[in-house]
């Protein structure tokens, strides 16, 4: 006998049901605690959803919904000051000002869903389907119309069960996600740059000289609260200047994100003088590192190359500590191709609840995700 599977939508983590985490274990972007953070300290313009699925009582299914409403931003990326922008700004606002993202949009991967593994996976999917069809209704319901919806962020072959159950959905490639593969025989910082082509340990030295002078510190809870402030324009400053931006985040960001996950969550300062100029935060998920969000002050990165020597600082933690990989996510690919980090291609689907757009998706998609040139490195040797 075949048995139904249900769903329920949460609208608050204290709601979620006790055996919640059971599920998350292979990912702490799904665990309670870190929906938490999401639900205390997230982007104005965002509100999340978490769903369960259900085989009779049992728990075997949990989902992150992100609904993003883009009239309350200023900006979509104060870079390009051109016609583009306007047309695109405009696009925005009337056809694609509130997304529903089953997934996770602050961050790439696969950070949407998390079944038991003797679910059938078709069902499973079938049930998510229901379930956001249900979520859409409800946010109508309470005033909010949903332009697009998309899922996002899976390997080629993690999309494919999706697109079999979303059939009217385009499938879309966004920017590759860089991975870090940590070599199993490293275990210090020195392995790395052993390993690494003369013209690469050569990077390596003049950005380490460069940065002489640049204290580095591990920052505890009570610092990040003494320079919440400065951390956040410094987090501000290179989100604004990122070429699409589809939110900000909140001010107490950080602090509550260290008060809920401890040790899981690390951010380092930078300082120059006494004075913060950079940080950079990492995740830990379970063998995975996961690097956050970061910010600096332009002029000193430029001189000092304090964004490489940030890479070169994750990568060396990562090794001492004997993680496998490193998520580097997207945006400034060569940079990160230039450390080592591989393309990961990531897939999602979209689609528009007007018919006529969604017709045209591809064409739309194109203009809301700009395109990158980008030389691959190999420092290796």
């Amino acid at each position: 006998m075949d048995t139904n599977y249900s769903f329920q939508i949460y609208k608050n983590t204290s709601l979620l049901p006790l055996e919640w985490n059971s599920l998350a274990s292979e990912n702490i972007f799904l665990a309670r605690e870190y929906l938490e953070v999401l639900e205390n300290s997230c982007p104005v313009n965002m509100t999340c959803h978490y769903i369960g699925i259900f085989e009779e009582e049992k728990l075997i299914g949990i989902v992150l919904t992100q609904f993003l409403f883009a009239e309350k931003l200023e900006s979509f990326g104060e870079r390009d000051k051109c016609l583009k922008t306007s047309v695109r700004n405009f696009a925005l606002k009337n056809f694609a000002s509130h997304v529903l993202f089953v997934g996770n949009n602050m961050l790439t991967g696969q950070n949407a869903f998390a079944f038991d593994k003797n679910i059938k996976q078709a069902k499973a999917i079938k049930t998510l389907h229901k379930s956001v069809t249900q979520l859409k209704k409800d946010l109508k319901a309470s005033g909010k119309k949903v332009h697009i919806i998309s899922i996002k962020d899976f390997t080629a072959k993690e999309i494919e069960p999706l697109q079999a159950e979303f059939k009217k959905n385009y499938t879309f490639s966004t920017q590759p996600n860089m991975v870090f593969e940590i070599n199993k025989n490293w275990k210090t910082e020195q392995d790395y740059i052993n390993a690494l082509s003369k013209k690469y340990r050569d990077q390596y030295k003049r950005a380490r000289k460069k940065a002489d002078g640049i204290v580095k510190q591990k920052m505890s809870l009570s610092d990040i609260r003494k320079y919440e402030d400065v951390i956040y324009e410094l987090y501000f400053h290179v989100a604004k200047n990122a070429p699409f931006n589809t939110f900000f985040l909140a001010r107490n960001h950080f602090s509550f994100f260290k008060e809920i996950m401890k040790d899981d969550f690390l951010l380092y300062g930078y300082f120059l003088d006494e004075k913060l100029i950079g940080f950079n935060t990492l995740i830990k998920n379970g063998e995975t590192m996961d690097t956050y969000f970061l910010g600096y002050d332009e002029s000193i990165q430029r001189e000092k190359m304090l964004y490489l020597n940030m890479l070169y600082d994750m990568i060396a933690y990562s090794i001492k500590k004997g993680f496998k990989e490193i998520v580097f996510a997207r945006t400034a690919l060569e940079i990160k191709s230039s450390v080592g980090a591989k393309p990961v291609k990531m897939y999602g689907l979209i689609t528009h609840s007007n018919a006529l757009i969604n017709h045209n998706i591809a064409r739309f998609f194109n203009y809301l995700e700009p395109k990158t040139d980008w030389q691959e490195r190999n420092p290796y040797k």
